[in-house]
């Protein structure tokens, strides 16, 4: 049987590529004569080189070309010796060369990079931004100032930072890992779907309009300069990038139009290390299968693979691991265990990330149900009640699920209008009717508190063709959808409970009350961020639950009126930093770090 070429074989054919690559672009030079040559390097000659030609190339452009003017033979000047590398490493050296023999140095092309590790899946939801958190988090502690970096996010969730830029959620998080303050620059361009086709589209923090699939996919090469300047800026402050991919480099069809995963790697010249969930199964195929798609200059950034999420003894899956490397001559840098009972906060996956049902919990445990609508958005508002041991989270999609709640939740929503409507298909206006007749607690949030008005009007059809939608109408508030977007980073709200409450504010609803909805929550200027009418609040803060002594309060003022014993000594703490410290002790135990530092380059 014919066997299949060898790793070693690869290799060669690889470097014949390059080698011809770098022979074509010298050769294209003025006054070039380029040597033919089997070895891993070309001699050639510049007619009419200016003196000291090397030297210039590494002040000037910081790359280093080997004067063979004290080669026997050679010694009548204008021979130099290039090594072969990289297309894009070619282009450099050619460009500089150009710039040089025109007499147009001593401009530099483009800095030195700044080491940069991205980590990509082989699919959506294979770990990345957890483990990205890991490694900020790693590399800090390691004694390096380092930012994240994702050039396009989709995500449902979203963050406001201090200077009012709406980024995803993920890269926030991210942003704490590194322990700097959230920049709009660590996320360029964040879509945020409004339906199965078309998101809204925000650039460097702010909103640019709507756009469907098909338009943003030959639109965003638009948004590439926007990502480049976002990440040299970034680089020019920090001295390591934490980078994310999205998806999987393997999508053949997206690789055209690529700002996210192997150009933005190429850009940043960034290694990187392909993820994989070994939980779903399948993940060395999925491994071998992303690199079958890769050209030679995509296996040139790749620098090793991880497997995430593994159960077991992982010196059972040294065959495979050999197999991979004889296959792709790419080692499997690191085995991450299935990670739990560290409080995370997830990107885009629209589940409670928390929930789990085998958990014990308190015999008198409140039991709080979030309606999960279609296009909901910012659900780990609610992440920091799975961490309460007193605490049931779970979620009611449909009239079977809804059981007897003691608080019922309305989370945000990208499309108010449209979950409103699939929220009543469903049956589920009626139950909420009835949980409200009966005097129980009810909480709406941003997409929630509208749903809970009296109308939702949209004259500029910002989120639907409708113009007047009906609410549920358990207050007295009317919200109209402006074109413009209020973005409040809000660190201290009053409400009707001692302790003040934190959270953020994205929304494009400017919502107005009478009646008996009254106002009961205030911003620091003493404008309202929440209404109110017995036991139903409404707010338009996201992240308001995530403050422990105000989560604490809320919760034992409705177990209260539920008729359960409050808690008063119960202090669960959902302390993300004190979390992001033990995600990084996980990872650093079965990741290869040491490896991963040479190949960046870099001292630990």
């Amino acid at each position: 049987l014919e066997q299949p070429p060898s790793w070693a074989d690869g290799e060669r054919a690889l470097n014949r590529e390059r080698r011809e690559d770098l022979f074509r672009r010298l050769s294209a030079l003025p006054g070039a004569a380029v040597l033919p040559s089997g070895a891993n390097f070309l001699l050639f000659r510049l007619a009419g080189a200016p003196s000291g030609l090397a030297a210039r190339l590494l002040k000037n452009h910081g790359i280093a070309l080997r004067d063979c003017s004290n080669y026997p033979g050679l010694e009548n000047g204008g021979w130099f010796r290039a090594g072969v590398r990289t297309p894009e490493e070619h282009a450099l050296l050619a460009e500089a060369l150009r710039a040089e023999l025109k007499g147009d140095g001593p401009a530099i092309l483009r800095k030195l990079p700044k080491p940069a590790l991205m980590i990509q899946g082989t699919c959506s939801d294979a770990g990345k931004s957890v483990l990205t958190a890991a490694l900020c988090r790693i590399f800090l502690q390691d004694g390096h100032r380092v930012a994240p970096f994702k050039a396009q996010n989709m995500a449902l969730n979203s963050g406001v930072t201090a200077l009012g830029e709406e980024m995803g959620r993920a890269q926030m998080v991210q942003a704490q890992a590194c322990r700097i303050d959230p920049d709009a620059r660590m996320n360029p361009i964040l879509l945020k779907p409004h339906s199965n086709t078309g998101s809204q589209v925000i650039v460097l923090g702010r909103a640019v309009g709507h756009m469907e699939a098909r338009e943003y996919f030959t639109a965003k090469r638009r948004f590439w300069p926007d990502v480049r300047r976002a990440y040299d800026s970034l680089a020019d402050e920090y001295d390591v990038l934490c980078l994310e991919g999205a998806g999987s480099p393997g999508e053949i069809n997206l690789k055209s139009a690529d700002v996210v995963n192997m150009n933005m790697a190429r850009y940043a010249r960034a290694k990187v290390l392909l993820t994989g969930d070994i939980d779903r199964g399948g993940v060395y195929a999925s491994f071998l299968g992303t690199w079958m798609t890769f050209a030679p200059w995509e296996k040139e950034l790749l620098a090793g693979f991880v497997v995430n999420k593994f159960r077991g003894d992982p010196e059972l899956l040294a065959p495979a691991h050999s197999y991979m490397l004889d296959r792709t001559g790419r080692p499997v840098l690191g085995v991450i265990p299935m990670i739990r009972n560290i409080s995370i906060p997830e990107e885009d996956r629209a589940a409670l990330p928390f929930e789990q049902d085998g958990q014990a919990r308190h015999a008198d445990s409140l039991d709080v149900a979030v309606v999960m609508p279609a296009h909901v958005s910012n659900f780990t508002d609610f992440a920091p009640l799975a961490a309460e041991p007193d605490v049931r989270l779970r979620q009611v999609r449909t009239r079977e699920e809804w059981g007897n709640p003691d608080l019922v939740i309305l989370p945000g929503t990208k499309s108010v209008a449209a979950d409103l409507a699939g929220l009543r298909a469903a049956g589920l206006e009626e139950p909420i009717r009835r949980h409200a007749e009966q005097g129980k607690w009810m909480l709406g949030v941003c997409g929630g508190l509208q749903m809970l008005g009296t109308d939702i009007l949209d004259p500029l059809h910002m989120e639907s063709a409708e113009e007047r939608t009906p609410g549920l109408g358990l207050l007295e508030l009317s919200t109209t959808f402006a074109s413009a977007k209020t973005l409040l980073n809000v660190r201290r709200a009053s409400t009707p409970l001692a302790p003040p409450a934190a959270g953020y504010e994205i929304h494009h609803g400017v919502t107005r009350h009478e009646g008996g909805s009254v106002p009961i929550m205030f911003r620091e200027d003493g404008s309202p961020c929440g209404y109110g009418k017995g036991r139903i609040w409404a707010t338009y803060l996201h992240g308001i639950l995530d403050g422990d002594e105000f989560r604490r309060a809320f919760i034992n003022m409705v177990r209260v009126d539920s008729g359960l014993s409050p808690n008063p000594s119960l202090h669960a703490s959902y302390d993300l930093d004190g979390a992001l410290d033990r995600l990084a002790d996980v990872v650093r135990e079965h990741l290869d770090l040491k490896a991963i530092y040479r190949i960046l380059q870099l001292k630990r």
